[in-house]
């Protein structure tokens, strides 16, 4: 079955619980939800289920930054991801560019993991090599770049992390943004206490 079809099949069976995320779980209440760059939950969902090639700018080494552990989390539900950071050479095993256009190889989309003065820059690199999607981090906003970005063609998410949203389409994360799975009032018990 092609992506579309799998994309409005899950529309149909998900219909009421992913109706309309603007105000859902982490980032929800922020005022990116009430400008014109909000983002439906389906929008996200088809984000992510058809482009599998992310340039992770601002991708950092070390293990206790998020964009590492998001990365971690991509890469092992079979994203390919790019880190792109100046400072850095190699990240998770993979080489890392300077710039977007140092990659020299298609790209999907764009995740940045930089302050917001930083993002008008990285939007024309985006725009320059063809990316489709412009993705900002949780606390990343910047309208006027997401206004460029969007005349020039991209989808554009602002103010989203992509692992939490990947993970609350696919089963890592309920509509309030944790894992309730591990929320209960009964203990689990441990192997060999069956």
């Amino acid at each position: 079955m092609n992506p579309e079809g799998r994309l409005e099949r899950r529309e149909r069976q998900c219909a009421v619980s992913f109706a309309d995320f603007s105000a859902d779980g982490v980032g929800g209440n922020s005022p990116v939800n009430r400008s014109r760059f909000a983002n439906s939950a389906f929008d996200r969902l088809r984000i992510l289920e058809r482009y599998r090639r992310i340039a992770m700018v601002g991708l950092s080494s070390n293990p206790f930054r998020p964009s590492h552990f998001a990365a971690i989390y991509l890469i092992s539900e079979g994203y390919d991801v790019i880190p792109v950071n100046p400072r850095e050479s190699q990240v998770l095993d993979r080489p890392s560019y300077p710039s977007l256009a140092a990659i020299g190889a298609p790209v999907d989309v764009v995740d940045i993991f930089r302050e917001s003065a930083a993002v008008p820059e990285i939007v024309e690199e985006a725009i320059a090599i063809g990316a489709k999607v412009v993705w900002m981090q949780l606390g990343v906003i910047h309208e006027e770049a997401a206004e460029r970005a969007r005349s020039a063609g991209l989808d554009v998410v602002m103010d989203r992390c992509m692992k939490i949203e990947h993970a609350r389409f696919f089963g890592g994360l309920s509509t309030i943004g944790m894992n309730t799975a591990v929320i209960s009032s009964r203990r689990r018990l441990k192997w060999g206490m069956l």
